[in-house]
């Protein structure tokens, strides 16, 4: 596998990938802006939004990916060293250079990424003393948002003031569960800042859904917690499940997402599923939308004739 990570592997990949995930999207003027977030390390933040964002520019979509979490793993996840990235998320939030000079672009398709390292790590102190500290991030989307039709947040594993930020200035949440005991008291609490963030930042802020992760269906334990989270959210939960899977994690070693590493695989199976189940509510959601304005704009005109 050598050659993995060359132009005409990725461009097989790509157009196979296109095939298996079959969706058209609806784009807007303004990019959609998706934090992916959970307090807990280790539940699949930056596998979900390596691959789900592979597979959105896949289609065609234009795709960013913000990497917010110290620990730069969506960087390397596109085989970039992000100990050369002298230019990172950080130095647009508190040196104030603009997002459009610090991006990169991958590997994959119309996908950029905003790449992260440790040095990210100080800015939850230092953002302390700049003004509208909660909306920084936001500010800097705004000059960019009309370049992307989505961008997805890699948010840190905790609900300090880079979580925050990423909250503040985001459309909607996906929330990644890893199916084990703790899921549900962490996700209570999750929910609980996400209805702060609503009453205080962002009244626009929905939940765009949740995703079970590392599913094992061979275990009992598994399909309890499946069953209670399910029910506390209803049908935010996709019905699309992330097994665990070698594949996924082999993957960043070689520098490319884990659905251009190996299509194949059940972690591949699982995010394609996603991808599409995904798109699927996105287009009904734009869908019905656009009915509501339209039969707003009717009854208007019905209103003007009769007066």
């Amino acid at each position: 596998m050598s050659d993995i990570t060359s132009a005409n592997f990725l461009r097989k990949r790509t157009n196979k990938l296109v095939n298996a995930v079959s969706t058209k999207l609806h784009t807007s003027n303004v990019a959609r802006v998706i934090a992916c977030v959970n307090q807990k390390g280790g539940v699949g933040k930056t596998t979900t939004v390596v691959n789900l964002a592979t597979a959105f520019s896949a289609i065609g979509a234009r795709v960013l990916i913000i990497d917010f979490d110290p620990q730069g793993n969506a960087t390397t996840a596109f085989g970039i060293d992000k100990r050369k990235c002298q230019q990172n998320i950080y130095s647009a939030l508190i040196e104030g250079i603009s997002i459009s000079s610090i991006k990169i672009s991958t590997n994959i398709g119309k996908l950029d990424i905003l790449p992260s390292n440790v040095d990210l790590s100080a800015a939850e102190i230092e953002l302390d003393d700049i003004d509208n500290r909660e909306f920084v991030l936001k500010q800097h989307i705004a000059l960019i948002q009309d370049q992307y039709d989505y961008i997805f947040i890699d948010c840190p594993p905790s609900l300090g003031l880079l979580t925050i930020n990423a909250l503040a200035c985001a459309h909607s949440i996906l929330i990644p569960v890893q199916c084990e005991f703790y899921a549900l008291e962490g996700l209570s609490h999750l929910l609980k800042t996400y209805q702060a963030m609503k009453r205080n930042f962002n009244k626009d802020l929905e939940i765009e859904g949740a995703i079970l992760t590392m599913y094992d269906k061979r275990c009992e334990q598994t399909h309890n917690i499946e069953a209670e989270i399910r029910s506390f959210l209803g049908d935010k939960v996709y019905k699309a499940v992330v097994p665990r899977n070698v594949k996924l994690s082999e993957a960043p070693s070689y520098g490319i997402p884990g659905i251009m590493y190996d299509l194949s695989c059940s972690g591949s199976a699982g995010y394609i599923s996603l991808a599409k189940e995904m798109m699927a509510k996105m287009n009904q959601s734009q869908n019905s939308k656009q009915m509501q304005e339209h039969n707003e704009e009717t009854s208007g005109v019905r209103k003007l004739k009769t007066a």
